[in-house]
């Protein structure tokens, strides 16, 4: 089966010099041919429009994993076969992902740690700082790229247009302005929430024009388009970069970050223990090379393994195919809701810019809670979405036009933990293997739920915002259970 699998991968890349055969990768996602319950009792094969939260393993990448577990071992040092082989394999995903990015080995390196959260609070607590140092981000970040560096310097959030797009005149204002101070820039190459791609090497020139350094979260956008640091001499080099593996089609846990080898070895790591060092003694602490020094205890080489198989993939494909291809269903999506009464999409709506942005799509419909629209569409159109502020919660707001009061109000209820009130969109994210089938049902649903042609009876939980069907039991122990 592993073989038949691992052949039909071969065979499909060779076939993706045409950018409309992207779909049928379809059938070569793990589990693509599962069906789940709706709520009126029958099966219907899973529609996954959450690609932006994670997407699901490719066939190739849990083929990897297979090949490797009969020879999973601890890593470095071990004299064993099985500890050699593993060594040789996580070292080598090192490699992989540097080549990828367009890191060059000689002077950067490759951390391997949980996630890309993990690996910016790593870069917020190694990258040098000086008294008054200040930090630019903009106001269209996640959470994990803004939060781990106010506790560090201050932060100066760029503004955004009315639609959502970087203000880049307010970016070039705020470098003047905070010129001599600025230590790093830290912006993602592309929105979790509404797909803008940000000009992150024309923003990385102006970043070193003032001497400052610049910060890439690539999470959303490195399973989406080609992503290149540059050279290190180059003006638009890009010198810190981060990524997630369950973002790239592997979520077997990793994430990585990419960066100068000076600067980790500078100071000492911020988590400390085996594997981080070259001697210890009862007084004195020698600390290891770069990575391991940053790389506290056993690592994760399996989800390692994950990546480096989900980027050989991906690579295979071609990123410029995947990027046509979903550019392909931005387009398509955005004319079918464009023609609907009672949408409102966030952000980019006109099909003709749909290279601007990544494959995500956030939208509300009219009169209908952003919470009861995922759940029909989960419970009853078998397709899974996201709803809420995406961990971005001053970017939805500004989408949103909240003013301050009603953010004040809903704030309160929220800590009083009633969410019922939360504002939020619906947000559609595509990967690679998604087709225009998979959004003709999704507008066929929302065609239905502007029409309350549903048949749940939903019913809100206050504490969460969210919207169950009353009285359904839902029957997970009969697709998994510990026991």
């Amino acid at each position: 089966m592993a073989d038949k699998v691992a052949n039909n991968m071969t065979e499909t890349a060779e076939q993706m010099n045409s950018k409309s055969s992207l779909g049928k990768l379809q059938g070569l996602i793990y589990g693509s041919d599962i069906k789940t319950p709706l709520l009126d009792g029958t099966l219907a094969p899973y529609i996954n429009l959450d690609n932006a939260a994670s997407t699901p393993p490719m066939l190739s990448v849990v083929n990897r994993i297979q090949e490797f577990l009969p020879f999973y071992s601890s890593v470095h040092r071990g004299t064993g076969f099985k500890s050699r082989l593993s060594t040789v394999a996580y070292d080598e995903a090192h490699e992989i992902v540097a080549e990828f990015v367009g890191a060059d080995t000689e002077t950067n390196t490759v951390i391997f740690g949980k996630n890309t959260t993990e690996a910016i609070n790593k870069l917020s607590y190694r990258f040098p700082l000086g008294p008054g140092s200040v930090i630019i981000t903009t106001q269209m970040e996640h959470h994990s790229n803004d939060l781990p560096w106010r506790n560090q310097a201050k932060v100066v959030h760029i503004k955004v247009t009315p639609e959502g797009r970087l203000d880049e005149a307010d970016f070039d204002k705020q470098l003047a302005k905070h010129k001599g101070k600025i230590a790093l820039v830290a912006v993602s190459a592309a929105s979790n929430v509404t797909g803008f791609v940000q000009p992150i090497h024309r923003l990385a020139r102006k970043t070193h024009e003032i001497g400052a350094k610049i910060f890439v979260d690539a999470a959303q956008f490195v399973a989406h388009r080609k992503l290149d640091m540059l050279p290190d001499d180059h003006p638009e080099h890009l010198d810190f970069v981060v990524l997630s593996a369950h973002k790239m089609y592997a979520p077997f846990g990793t994430g990585a970050l990419i960066g100068p080898k000076a600067v980790f070895l500078e100071s000492a790591p911020e988590y400390r223990g085996g594997g981080t060092v070259n001697i210890v003694t009862e007084t004195d602490v020698y600390w290891g090379d770069t990575p391991d020094r940053d790389e506290a205890g056993s690592p994760n080489v399996v989800g390692a393994v994950a990546l480096a198989a989900a980027i050989k993939t991906l690579t295979e494909l071609g990123m410029d195919n995947v990027a046509a291809h979903e550019e392909e269903l931005i387009v398509y999506s955005l004319k079918k809701m464009n023609t609907m009464s009672g949408v409102t999409i966030y952000g980019e709506s006109d099909p003709t810019r749909a290279n601007e942005k990544v494959g995500v799509i956030p939208f509300n419909l009219d009169n209908v809670p952003h919470f009861l629209t995922a759940a029909i569409l989960g419970y009853e159109g078998g397709i899974g979405v996201r709803s809420g502020c995406f961990c971005a919660h001053p970017y939805v707001v500004h989408l949103l036009n909240i003013d301050d009061g009603a953010q004040q109000s809903w704030q309160e209820r929220m800590l009083s933990g009633d969410k019922s009130d939360m504002p939020g969109m619906v947000r559609a994210s595509f990967g690679c293997y998604n087709t225009t089938d998979d959004i003709d049902k999704l507008i066929d649903m929302l065609v239905r739920i502007q029409r309350k042609d549903y048949q749940g009876n939903y019913i809100q939980e206050i504490r969460s915002g969210e919207f169950v069907p009353k009285d359904y039991q839902e029957p997970h122990s009969s697709y998994f259970k510990f026991s």
